[in-house]
């Protein structure tokens, strides 16, 4: 797992690393522009040494004089810092004066009235030297080559000084701009933190909004969303509240059947006066079985669209077909005809099995339930674009006052007759919903009873 980043390290280090990296090219930059011009001027000193040298080449008698008094050469070399050397020779005459070991270029690639400047090495020591060349008369076809070095130790310093004053500056730069990035940055995240603080010391409770006073704009989009979320949580709470209350409210009246009609077998002195007992006993517990049941199937419905796992395609006439299948021997108790009609291809939608299976159950429960003994239900599947199935019973059906009502949780007509729950149509509806389907409900084909269609989206 990839460890998170601190916001803060990230602002720094995209704020200072440019920066540095600005400060080092300035900082090279001008480094080498002033060792560009303190070269040109220490090799135009060591130019005009070697231009005086050549003054004192003289021409007598056809030979070539250097002549340079012992007390003019040590003024000549002497200097605080550097060592200077020099030569002079011809391709005649070969070595005339000077530093015998002092490297000179080729005389056949010197140019008379350009200076030749190159850098060697004498007596163990890094030099910088440059040659020219002169010629004693206008006749004289015989050039000298003179050549003056010095070793590289004001250069060097030169080097430094300039260093220390262009980086310096910029390393003091770097600080103080660094110091008020910092400063800055922990000004900037100082809302974020105040917004972490108050949302620690609130309530588990406490699903208020929170206040955008004083918030940045930029933060203010994450207070938005935190309050959307807020919203959302408030809702679902007051909506599991109000369930658990509805849940208890719809348990309690048969568990409290369960308990008086048990006191009263306790108190039966006979088999035959205990089975009425009994019977209650048995008809309470199977109400409480079916609400559980019921209730389960809400939680899977709500734990399927929460993690919204992918559905699988299903043939449902197949499905339709098995569940009204399971649900003939209940019809078959009250004399209630259950008709199916479907197409003999099959129609795939994508889909829960099991949910789909509960809707259906739901839906032919309240149909056999509300119906009218010895009536007629029909279960009928309709092919197209958008697949329909269709549920008809010709009971007392629905008012149209009424339609939007039934699909609410624990809600039941008043007046109905049977001993359900209000759960049905609800879970009906909550199955629906996660399939994307819409729901139509209305009376039947002689404006009697109950039509309901559930239309499903493309098929696939």
């Amino acid at each position: 797992m990839r460890k998170p980043q601190s916001l803060r390290a990230q602002l720094l280090s995209r704020l200072t690393l440019p920066l540095f990296i600005v400060v080092i090219l300035d900082a090279s930059v001008s480094y080498f522009v002033a060792l560009h011009y303190a070269d040109q001027a220490y090799d135009s000193w060591l130019l005009d040494s070697a231009k005086s040298l050549a003054q004192e080449v003289k021409a007598q008698k056809d030979k070539v004089t250097f002549e340079l008094p012992p007390i003019a050469v040590e003024v000549f070399r002497w200097d605080a810092m550097d060592k200077t050397f020099f030569k002079v020779e011809s391709e005649a005459a070969g070595f005339i004066a000077g530093d015998k070991g002092l490297p000179s270029p080729m005389l056949a690639t010197m140019a008379n009235d350009e200076p030749f400047f190159s850098d060697g090495e004498i007596q163990g020591q890094r030099v910088r030297i440059v040659s020219v060349l002169t010629a004693p008369t206008p006749d004289d076809t015989d050039d000298v080559l003179i050549s003056v070095a010095e070793t590289l130790n004001k250069r060097r310093g030169m080097m430094n000084e300039i260093l220390l004053a262009v980086v310096l500056p910029q390393i003091l730069l770097v600080l103080i701009t660094g110091f008020h990035i910092w400063t800055g940055i922990n000004r900037g995240l100082g809302p974020l933190n105040d917004l972490a603080k108050l949302i620690a010391q609130r309530s588990a409770r406490d699903l208020n909004p929170i206040s955008d006073a004083g918030v940045p704009l930029e933060v203010r989009s994450l207070t938005h969303t935190i309050n959307a979320l807020l919203d959302r949580l408030g809702a679902n709470l007051k909506t599991q509240q109000r369930f658990i209350e509805n849940a208890a409210h719809q348990l309690r009246t048969p568990l409290a059947g369960l308990k008086v009609q048990a006191e009263r077998a306790l108190l039966a002195d006979n088999l035959e006066t205990m089975k009425p007992a009994l019977a209650h006993i048995k008809n309470a517990a199977n109400r409480v079985a079916h609400l559980s049941t019921q209730l389960l199937v809400l939680a899977r419905s709500e734990s399927v669209s929460q993690s919204a796992q992918e559905f699988k395609a299903i043939d449902l006439i197949g499905l339709a077909r098995a569940c009204c299948m399971d649900w003939v021997p209940k019809a078959l108790e009250r004399n209630i005809e259950l008709e199916f009609d479907a197409p003999t291809t099959p129609v795939c939608i994508a889909g829960d099995e099991t949910l789909l299976r509960e809707l259906l159950s739901n839906l032919l429960d309240n149909a056999i339930g509300y119906g009218n003994p010895g009536g007629h239900i029909s279960v009928k599947i309709e092919p197209s674009l958008e697949p329909r199935l269709i549920i008809e019973d010709d009971g007392p059906g629905i008012q149209a006052n009424e339609a939007d009502r039934v699909f609410e949780r624990f809600y039941r007509i008043p007046g109905s007759r049977g001993e359900g729950c209000g759960l049905g149509l609800a879970i009906v509806k909550e199955i629906a919903d996660l399939h994307s389907a819409r729901i139509n409900i209305r009376n039947g084909p002689r404006d009697s009873g109950t039509r309901i269609e559930i239309v499903f989206g493309s098929c696939l």
